[in-house]
């Protein structure tokens, strides 16, 4: 609205402004009292400063109690002198030209804030407004919807207004607010149905992962493509075992080794580490081959989950067809029949047969709704209970029977440490001894004189490879409860 009062000049909150709002906002008597005694401002509790043409929020520091301030429809660039008016609960300023988000910091009592028609870009700095309900920022210039993101440290928002801004045009839009604030009531003035909520996080879990829930939601709105379909390296990290068909973690668990590579050359070494990448590098294999039948499974359900999905709306469109082409056969004849009586008890009697067959088609098709939504709420659930055994048996299956957790991988790293101490013992007790062959290397012979660092270096370094074993146990696993 603010281009209505280009050709006025725009005006500041001044005292003798702040006097006529409270005089029209509050009973005759007190505008009384505050001509003569300026005494009223702590009782006032509700402000309206509404097409005044505002462009600057100032002077409104003694109004400690004001729990509502209305300043829509001006010409306001920035939200500031708001600081002192800790207890306002509801701020309308909306139809301004306000282009950041700011000065709210103080106002952690506010429950409903309209930011509607304005020129911000950005959600932010909303960080202290925990109780907020309601907040209308439709209208805008926000274009990036990972930015909406920022809402859910909102924890009461129950109302959204979004509705007007560029992002809304965006694919996916609405499914992905939804998913990204569970908490929500209304968005946009439509009600947010429970099942909706249900349906989008037993398939992208709760997850603050942006990038996740983008992910899941490219097959939720398509509705008929069913799981992607992937291939190589993109099927491999769906699977969480991307870089196992190889030698790819045992060659990572010995790069930056220093000072331990001067060990490769001690006598009995060599072999030892010839028979241990191979081993390490078939249980990796196992494990890659177990996580690509875990996949397959999880897609079969997923395929299976859609299947049985695009039936149940099939059956359902199906049979709202065919009660409302019933419906408009019947009422074309009735029409005709009318047409034909003109008037009279014949016409009265089509009417009245006509209010009810409309009645009676609302019935059936919201019981048709009704049922829709009931078998849809029954397939979601068994969707998320085959889901969840074949997820657990995934994991348990990964910390058990194969490798990363007490067996497999690390008794194999376990065991070549072991052996690799003996060696490293022995070789020290031939220095001590002097017993160390002529032709033994330099580098290792004045290594060795120091008992001490050469168990540092090979304790260290098991310890280094057993923690890379852990992260990348800690990695599908993390990848896998995200999933």
């Amino acid at each position: 609205m603010s281009q209505f009062f280009n050709n006025i000049e725009p005006n500041v909150i001044d005292d003798e402004m702040l006097q006529k709002a409270i005089e029209e906002k509050c009973p005759e008597d007190l505008g009384d009292i505050a001509r003569v005694e300026s005494i009223n401002v702590k009782v006032v509790t509700e402000l309206q400063f509404s097409f005044k043409n505002i462009l600057q929020i100032d002077n409104l520091w003694p109004l400690e109690n004001l729990t509502k301030l209305q300043l829509d429809n001006n010409v306001i660039e920035k939200i500031e002198g708001l600081e002192s008016l800790v207890h306002l609960v509801w701020l309308d300023l909306s139809f301004n030209n306000i282009e950041v988000i700011e000065g709210l910091d103080t106002l952690v009592k506010l429950q409903d804030l309209s930011l509607y028609s304005n020129r911000i870009s950005k959600i932010e700095h909303m960080d202290t407004l925990k109780e907020l309900q309601i907040f209308s920022i439709g209208k805008n210039n926000l274009t990036m919807l990972e930015d909406v993101i920022y809402l859910r440290r909102l924890k009461s928002l129950q109302t959204l207004n979004l509705s007007g801004n560029p992002f809304c045009s965006k694919e996916h839009y609405r499914l992905f607010v939804v998913a990204h604030l569970p908490s929500l009531v209304y968005l946009d003035f439509k009600l947010v149905r429970n099942s909706t909520v249900r349906f989008l996080h037993s398939l992208v879990g709760k997850s603050g992962n942006s990038n996740s829930i983008l992910q899941s939601l490219c097959f939720v709105p398509a509705l008929g493509a069913g799981s992607l379909q992937k291939s190589g390296s993109q099927k491999h990290t769906a699977a969480f075992v991307e870089y196992l068909n190889g030698s790819f973690l045992f060659d990572s668990l010995h790069e930056e080794d220093g000072e331990a590579a001067k060990l490769a050359s001690l006598p009995g070494v060599e072999g030892l580490l010839q028979a241990y990448p191979s081993w390490f590098v078939l249980l990796c294999e196992n494990l890659f081959n177990y996580g690509l039948e875990e996949y397959e499974k999880r897609e079969a359900e997923i395929s299976k989950f859609y299947k049985r999905f695009h039936e149940i709306l099939a059956v359902n469109q199906q049979e709202s067809k065919r009660i409302i082409s019933d419906f408009e056969s019947r009422n074309q004849r009735r029409l005709d029949e009318l047409y034909q009586a003109g008037s009279g008890e014949i016409a009265d009697s089509k009417r009245a047969q006509g209010k009810e067959d409309i009645n009676q088609l609302w019935d059936a098709l919201m019981t048709l709704e009704t049922l829709v939504s009931n078998d849809l709420e029954e397939l979601l659930q068994d969707f998320k209970r085959s889901i969840d055994v074949i997820t657990s048996t995934f994991t348990e299956t990964i910390q058990g029977i194969y490798p990363f957790h007490n067996s497999q991988c690390r008794d194999v790293e376990n065991q070549h440490q072991e052996k690799l101490m003996e060696i490293a013992t022995a070789t020290l007790k031939k220095v001590e001894l002097y017993e160390l062959e002529e032709d033994f290397p330099d580098d290792l012979r004045k290594l060795f004189e120091d008992k001490t660092t050469v168990l540092n270096i090979i304790n260290t370094s098991h310890s280094i490879r057993l923690r890379k074993i852990d992260k990348r146990e800690s990695d599908m696993l993390s990848k896998t409860y995200q999933w």
